[in-house]
């Protein structure tokens, strides 16, 4: 399917994207040179964003996310049965293994998106929050995306030679990891995305189509090989539960 740009409706997205990611209030020429946009463009795209309640601006005419993107937030969420039903299982994982747990929808090759989280006490060096952004390729989970999905190679290269690891494989070395993935159904990267972070991914498959997954995250000296692999088994048995839409047994 093709679809028609609309220039002015890419532009606002993209404004509230920069003002989600920054937080920090930005006033409007420092908003147009991060998206390269005119700046009488951008100042009038704000205005509708500002009447619309999506962007608010202060006495010094600095911009941040309006109380209207709560609103949009709170109603995807609601409509989506996934973070409710991974939730439980996220809940023991984390209390179970000491890590971060994390749901997540991965609806294109460009972000993957938390949906679902529950926070374990050990400092993590991966600052996290449900509606928190990833490129899709990165890390364990990555990897899942490429084993389990449909994405031409090409296009799965391309993507994945824009990535920031800490120590970044090389093509060919993540694509044998990639089948490895593939053939025992759940990833574990330690200390490639961030040092000293171990991340185990598995996939949520639903009528073997992939469009969520579970990830976990924790230190790599509290995470040993055997741990992790236990970790990803378990994982496994949380996603197709999740999958088929069983409760966790308490």
């Amino acid at each position: 399917m093709t679809v028609r740009a609309v220039p002015a409706l890419s532009r606002g997205i993209a404004i509230l994207r920069l003002l989600g990611r920054t937080r920090a209030p930005m006033g409007m020429k420092t908003i147009a040179d991060a998206l390269d946009l005119v700046p009488s463009t951008a100042l009038h795209i704000l205005r509708v964003l500002v009447a619309e309640e999506l962007v608010k601006v202060d006495a010094d005419k600095r911009y941040t996310l309006g109380t209207g993107t709560l609103a949009l937030a709170r109603a995807s969420l609601e409509s989506d049965d996934f973070p409710p039903r991974v939730q439980p299982h996220l809940d023991a994982l984390s209390k179970r293994y000491g890590v971060t747990a994390i749901g997540l929808e991965l609806p294109n090759l460009q972000h993957m998106i938390v949906v679902a989280l529950s926070r374990s006490a050990a400092p993590v060096r991966l600052h996290v929050d449900v509606g928190s952004r990833f490129p899709t390729l990165i890390s364990a989970t990555g990897r899942c995306v490429a084993a389990f999905g449909s994405h031409p190679p090409a296009e799965l290269e391309k993507r994945f030679k824009a990535l920031r690891w800490d120590n970044a494989p090389s093509w060919p070395a993540w694509c044998k990891e990639v089948e490895t993935t593939r053939r025992q159904g759940y990833s574990i990267d330690r200390d490639t995305y961030i040092a000293g972070v171990t991340i185990v991914s598995v996939p949520v498959l639903d009528g073997g189509a992939l469009s969520r997954g579970i990830a976990a995250v924790g230190i790599s000296g509290q995470l040993g090989r055997a741990h992790a692999i236990d970790l990803a088994h378990d994982m496994q048995a949380a996603a197709r539960a999740v999958g088929q839409g069983t409760a966790i047994a308490r």
